[in-house]
């Protein structure tokens, strides 16, 4: 909370404002994105061949 009150106290021109709270939000959503990523199955990393056979019709696949 004192690097907060430090920051609000010292003095900055507009743009030094700007792109010290375009900073911060952009940390803020960055930083739920990658947790969100990690959190999530990643359909691009899956173990699948993406080659001939690969379908559902390919005969690789199981079905239920």
């Amino acid at each position: 909370m004192n690097k907060l009150n430090e920051l609000m106290q010292k003095e900055m021109t507009r743009k030094e404002f700007i792109a010290t709270v375009g900073f911060g939000v952009a940390s803020l959503f960055g930083l739920s994105a990658i947790l969100r990523l990690l959190g999530k199955e990643n359909p691009l990393n899956r173990n699948d061949s993406l080659g001939y056979g690969s379908g559902a019709y390919g005969g690789s696949r199981k079905t239920s």
